[in-house]
């Protein structure tokens, strides 16, 4: 019998679905980069504020990253959620 083996971005999305506290901002940049999302930093200036863009829709997702530490608060995911679910990515 066939067992079709999950694939790391598969993976990667159930986790970022499941809301864990320990999301990183280096795991949702792996999970964007997957949907074709390019992370933009605008000038010296931006400070903590970064852009994913999706070149082929045009679709732009903003936020800051996360600091001292490397996590993503809850509210940041939930916004991630819907923005992919809003642009169709997931469902």
């Amino acid at each position: 019998m066939y067992i079709p083996r999950v694939g790391r971005k598969e993976k990667l999305l159930s986790r970022f679905l499941s809301k864990p506290k320990d999301f990183s901002y280096n795991e949702l940049k792996s999970l964007l980069n997957g949907f074709d999302y390019i992370e933009i930093k605008r000038g010296k200036s931006s400070g903590s504020r970064v852009a994913f863009i999706q070149e082929q829709t045009g679709h732009i997702i903003r936020l800051h990253k996360p600091h001292p530490h490397n996590v993503l608060k809850r509210y940041q995911l939930d916004y991630l959620e819907e923005e992919l679910k809003r642009t169709g990515m997931i469902t």
